[in-house]
This record gives structure tokens, C-alpha cells and sequence, in this order.
């Protein structure tokens, strides 16, 4: 089984056990996300950003540059609370 077929069926799993307003109100946002094109414009995998900066834990900047020297980096974004 590939990958992107077993998350699509935990994301189905998921789905079907929330309550019917929330999936709704999930699937809403999803559409108008998906109808503004910004999937269009988001980055895919391979792609290269620019230099940035970010706070990490600790309210400290790290820049992607010095974290590039030691290594390949991994972003991840995590959007929170619903």
C-alpha cells in the first residue's frame, strides 16, 4: 500500500468520526481553500524557499542559512487548534 493511500484512509477514518456540522464546516474550508488556487501556489516537495528567519522554542532567531550548514532541513508547519 502506498503512502498516500493510507493517510487518505485515516483522513476518511478521521472524517467519519467527527460530528456531521464539524465535517462539514472542515470540508467548507477545504473547497474554498483548494477554489482560491493558493494549492497552486504552495510549495511542493524539492522546492527550495528563501533565506528566512523564525523564533524557535525558546523565543531565540534561528536563520534557515546557519541550519542548512549543518545539514538538510525539514520544515514542518503545524496550523494549531481548530
Amino acid at each position: 500500500m502506498k503512502l498516500r493511500d493510507e493517510i487518505n484512509g485515516l483522513l476518511k477514518k478521521v472524517i467519519q468520526s467527527l460530528p456531521a456540522e464539524t465535517a462539514a464546516i472542515m470540508a467548507g474550508a477545504m473547497k474554498k481553500l483548494q477554489e482560491s488556487g493558493i494549492t497552486d501556489r504552495a510549495c511542493r516537495k524539492g522546492d527550495r524557499l528563501p533565506a528566512f528567519e523564525l523564533p524557535n522554542v525558546h523565543g531565540e532567531m534561528l536563520s534557515s542559512s546557519s541550519l542548512l550548514k549543518q545539514g538538510p532541513l525539514v520544515i514542518s508547519f503545524y496550523r494549531g487548534s481548530w
